[in-house]
C-alpha cells in the first residue's frame, strides 16, 4: 500500500473524498480502519456501494490493520487511509502504524487533549518507518486538497493552549 493521505473524518467515505481527493491524489484504493464499520455488515456495504468499482475498498478494524499493515510510501496501490476519530488514528499509531502526518476536516473536539501525545511521540528508527524532522505527528486541518492547509500546532500556540 502507498499511503497517499492519513485522514480524520467521521463521515469516512463521502464526497470530499470521492470528488476532490481520489483525483487529486490519483488514488485506487480507499482502507477505512473502523471497528464499527468492520464488524457491521450494513454499513460496509454502503460504504463499498458509494465508491466507485475503479478504487478498490479494505475495510479492516483498528488493531487488525494495525497488525497486517506498515506505513509505505512508493510502492503498491496508491491508497487513502480513513479514521472516524482521532483516538482511533492514535490507537492504530500506538500499535504501530507509523504516519507523519495526518489531515483533519475541522478542529476535532478530541484533538485537544491529545495533543501532547503526538506532539510528544518520537519516531522510531527502523527499517520502514519515516523519521519525523522534528519527532511528532504532523497536524493539518484541510476540507479539500486545493485548500490552504492549516497547521494545527501553530493555532494551538496562537490560542495559547
Amino acid at each position: 500500500m502507498d499511503i497517499a493521505l492519513v485522514r480524520v473524518d467521521n463521515r469516512l467515505v463521502h464526497g470530499q473524498i470521492l470528488e476532490a481527493w481520489i483525483p487529486y491524489l490519483k488514488a485506487s484504493c480507499i482502507a477505512v480502519v473502523d471497528d464499527q464499520v468492520a464488524s457491521d455488515f450494513f454499513q460496509e456495504t454502503v460504504i463499498r456501494m458509494a465508491v466507485p468499482r475503479e478504487v478498490q475498498v479494505l475495510i479492516s478494524g483498528l488493531e487488525e490493520f494495525a497488525e497486517a499493515h506498515s506505513f509505505t510510501q512508493g510502492h503498491g496501490k496508491k491508497t487513502i487511509l480513513l479514521f472516524s476519530t482521532v483516538f482511533s488514528a492514535l490507537t492504530v499509531y500506538r500499535l504501530g502504524f507509523r504516519f507523519a502526518k495526518l489531515i483533519s476536516q475541522r478542529l476535532q473536539r478530541e484533538l485537544p487533549p491529545l495533543l501532547h501525545t503526538f506532539r510528544s511521540t518520537k519516531r522510531c528508527g527502523c527499517e520502514g518507518h519515516q523519521e519525523s524532522a522534528c519527532g511528532r505527528v504532523q497536524i493539518e486541518l484541510r476540507r479539500v486538497p486545493k485548500e490552504k492547509p492549516l497547521d494545527f500546532y501553530d493555532i494551538v500556540q496562537k490560542l495559547n493552549y
